[in-house]
């Protein structure tokens, strides 16, 4: 069978590695809109209510613009919201498989999904469990930082990037950002992972393409009952066994998966692969998740998605 595909906002980075990852699969027929009829909205209306699968690859206005043109009467086009728009909406199903039990059904059985935010995945994929399991209680006084590429900034961002001949000195060095402490993505981390009160998050960009790691403290001394970084291992790997997209590396291969005892963001690229680590000792233990940012991170999870909601193998045109 094939089914028909629109990615409004296929030249953003995000909408170009759908297509990228969509373009070669016989079971996919990607629609096209007329360059002069992007932002024509009868134009867009139209193409949008052929689709079997909408990737909305927009900003947030334009995405609920763009979800608004589906016709009442259509019930056969379902919406995949890559922006910020709809992600802690209660009439959309999030689109983190990994996040509960029946998380997977809801994405199959849902007409709109939104697809999660690069640093929200890693940080939901590790604080959830800990929160659901009884290890952390839900006013735990959390925070979080996460390193990553500068793809996932945007045209401009990568712009500044990868264009100039000699990158500034100011941009060569790792830079802090969205120093207010309201990023856009801390909404969803707070609600998915079921804490009672905002992260305390802080986001970092680095001069390299892509990549992203994810990584949390927690202070033993402030949990219910005593756990080692072991344990912490060893919880992760029995909530996430069989998941074909999260691997957790157990205790004694912690060391071995650094590079002279650094752990590089890159690691992941080019897959749908998320690693979980766990370092530490009696009184600090930190907690970490990399993957690629434009895969799991985006792309990768949109598609994931989309294979769930079509009844597909999950993981077709991915790789783990």
């Amino acid at each position: 069978m094939t089914y028909k595909v629109f990615i409004d906002g296929r030249h953003g980075t995000t909408g170009l590695k759908i297509d990228e990852r969509l373009s070669g699969r016989s079971d996919i027929e990607l629609l096209e809109i007329a360059e002069n009829e992007r932002k024509n909205p009868a134009a867009k209306a139209k193409i949008i209510n052929q689709a079997d699968i909408v990737f909305l690859c927009l900003p947030d206005d334009a995405s609920r613009e763009a979800a608004a043109l589906v016709s009442p009467e259509n019930t056969n086009t379902r919406l995949l919201d890559a922006s910020t728009a709809h992600r802690v909406h209660p009439d959309w199903v999030y689109g983190l498989p990994e996040l509960v039990g029946s998380q997977r059904q809801a994405i199959a059985r849902a007409r709109k999904v939104a697809v999660p935010g690069c640093h929200a995945s890693g940080f939901i994929l590790l604080i959830r469990p800990l929160i659901a399991g009884g290890i952390l209680p839900a006013d735990y006084p959390l925070s979080a930082y996460s390193v990553t590429g500068y793809s996932g900034g945007g045209k401009e961002m990568i712009a500044s990037y990868a264009q100039p001949d000699t990158l500034p000195e100011a941009m060569q060095s790792p830079r802090f950002y969205a120093l207010g402490l309201k990023h856009k993505h801390v909404p969803e981390m707070q609600k998915m992972s079921g804490l009672a009160h905002p992260p305390l998050f802080t986001p970092i960009v680095g001069n390299f393409e892509r990549g992203m790691v994810v990584a949390a403290p927690i202070f033993p001394r402030l949990l219910p009952r005593a756990l080692t970084p072991d344990d912490l291992a060893a919880f992760y790997g029995e909530y996430y066994a069989g998941e074909p997209c999260v691997r957790v590396l157990p205790s004694g291969a912690q060391s071995a998966a650094l590079e002279n005892g650094f752990l590089p963001a890159t690691a992941c690229n080019g897959t749908n692969r998320v690693e979980v680590f766990v370092f530490g000792h009696a009184e600090h233990i930190l907690v970490a998740a990399r993957f690629d940012n434009l895969g799991k991170g985006a792309s990768g999870a949109a598609i994931q998605c989309m294979n769930l909601m079509l009844g597909v193998d999950e993981l077709r045109g991915l790789s783990a």
